[in-house]
């Protein structure tokens, strides 16, 4: 065998037994990095107590570990992927929300903060959950690719993606690489050797309830890298003030959704549900109705689902307006950020309130029933219905004076859903109010089927009106606690 023949069948042996060992050593450099999107929101109470640990000092403790965060709050566009990476991942619609992959996710502070170190350092490396439902490393993502308006962290490090954007000489792959050299390293500056870019002043960047400094910042197309150099080798975290005029690159104040769930809107519904003096002006009205025409018994079923009608109808015109009014509020952060302790401390005080009432009940409480000077009102507008198109009407007119026994948990609810969308809202208003109209069907049934007699039922009510208080009372308390206290 000549010298030519040995010479190739070593090289072919060397390169079988090469590759695979780059293969792996690729694989292994692919996979290094840990890769977690995380949904948060400036003014959420509970994204304030993951917020500092996730984006600030988690990155600066694990070297390799990549944070996508969307801000939610105050970028529309971000808010909608809260919905899609729902659809694709199952992750759930609560915020603070980490993803690490399909199934995989943390919701909430407390969870977050217990669990995610003990995840990063047992996982070691997790690809990128991407939006085409697949998980892509990060190393073969490209960052211009990103949906949404993300700021990316690494080693107290931030990539913000800017709406606006200056001259960009380098290619989408050159500057995708350039920005993951710059995450990762120690020396910025050597990074930037030859580069083109625009020096800015540094931008505070918007965690819930504190900011973050850094010290040094440029500009490249449409994509802001902040870092510390020099005497700041950490960042600094300084709390948000309230009148202070927003610094950060995020645009507009819109939003999505806060922590909220089905029981919660359940346990208003029901407290709204079983509120006396809203009993009271339906059984007024069957009382006007029969009086009328004792004879015509289909009268209180028509003239029953008209007035109830009437009434739903109007207090979801009513949650929608409140929505509303929370949402043209929830443009300050300062407000955001309180907007839901303050809801926590109303329905404390309305527990008591209802409580105070069980234990010595007076007629016309504030707060908790409609107030005497409206009752004879409210009776006489009654009196004069005498058909099923009447008690439509009426419907309409009495809710004005039952908002003020009823308004204080539906004034939580539109605290709770002010941050959806609005074919986002409607579903649970309109699931609060069938809840809220229940008992009302209910006593037109008994009436009408002659189970019971209209005074039996008024006689019932007026016997068990403190134990009513009392149900409301402590449902409203323990729900303000629980809100205050970030429990739920």
């Amino acid at each position: 065998m000549n010298r030519k023949k040995i010479f190739i069948i070593t090289l072919f042996l060397i390169t079988l037994f090469l590759v695979p060992q780059l293969s792996k050593a690729q694989e292994s450099q692919i996979g290094h990095d840990f890769c977690v999107v995380y949904f948060t929101g400036v003014g959420c109470t509970h994204c304030a107590k993951a917020d500092p640990i996730v984006l600030s000092q988690l990155p600066s403790e694990y070297s390799n570990l990549v944070v996508v965060e969307y801000e939610i709050y105050q970028n529309r566009e971000n808010a909608s992927l809260l919905y899609q990476y729902d659809e694709k991942y199952n992750s759930g619609m609560g915020i603070p929300l980490l993803i690490f992959g399909k199934d995989d996710t943390l919701i909430g502070g407390n969870p977050i903060l217990k669990n995610i170190r003990k995840i990063i350092e047992e996982k070691q490396t997790n690809p990128l959950a991407c939006l085409n439902g697949l998980m892509s490393c990060f190393c073969e993502t490209n960052i211009n690719d990103l949906p949404g308006s993300p700021k990316i962290w690494q080693q107290g490090k931030i990539l913000i993606k800017d709406k606006i954007s200056n001259e960009l000489l380098l290619s989408k792959t050159e500057s995708d690489q350039l920005f993951k050299k710059l995450l990762k390293s120690d020396n910025v500056e050597k990074e930037l050797d030859g580069i083109e870019y625009e020096k800015i002043t540094p931008l505070k960047v918007a965690l819930s309830g504190q900011k973050i400094e850094f010290n040094k910042a440029l500009k490249i197309g449409n994509w802001v890298f902040q870092w510390n150099d020099g005497e700041q080798e950490e960042n600094l975290i300084v709390a948000n003030e309230e009148n202070k005029e927003e610094e950060t690159l995020l645009i507009s104040p819109e939003g999505s959704q806060p922590k909220f769930t089905i029981a919660k809107i359940l346990s208003l519904a029901i407290v709204d549900a079983i509120n006396p003096c809203a009993l009271a002006v339906l059984i007024l009205m069957l009382t006007a109705i029969l009086a009328y025409n004792p004879g015509k018994r289909k009268n209180i079923i028509f003239a029953g689902l008209a007035f109830v009608g009437a009434v739903f109808l109007m207090y979801l015109i009513y949650g929608l307006l409140i929505v509303k009014f929370f949402q043209v509020i929830q443009g300050l952060s300062a407000i955001r950020l309180w907007l839901y302790k303050a809801l926590g401390v109303i329905a404390i005080i309305l527990g008591i309130l209802n409580i105070r009432d069980f234990i010595k009940y007076k007629p016309g409480s504030i707060g908790t029933e409609m107030p005497m000077f409206m009752r004879s009102k409210v009776k006489r507008i009654i009196s004069g219905i005498t058909s099923p198109k009447g008690a439509f009407g009426v419907g309409l007119f009495v809710t004005l004076f039952l908002l003020p026994c009823t308004i204080g948990p539906y004034i939580i609810v539109g605290g709770i859903l002010y941050t959806l969308e609005f074919l986002k809202v409607l579903p649970f208003l309109i699931f609060y109010n069938l809840i809220f109209i229940i008992p009302m069907l209910v006593i037109i049934g008994l009436v009408y089927w002659r189970f019971s007699k209209i005074g039996d039922i008024s006689s019932w009510k007026e016997q068990n009106i403190n134990k009513l208080h009392l149900v409301t009372g402590l449902i409203m308390f323990i729900l303000g606690i629980a809100m205050v206290f970030s429990l739920i």
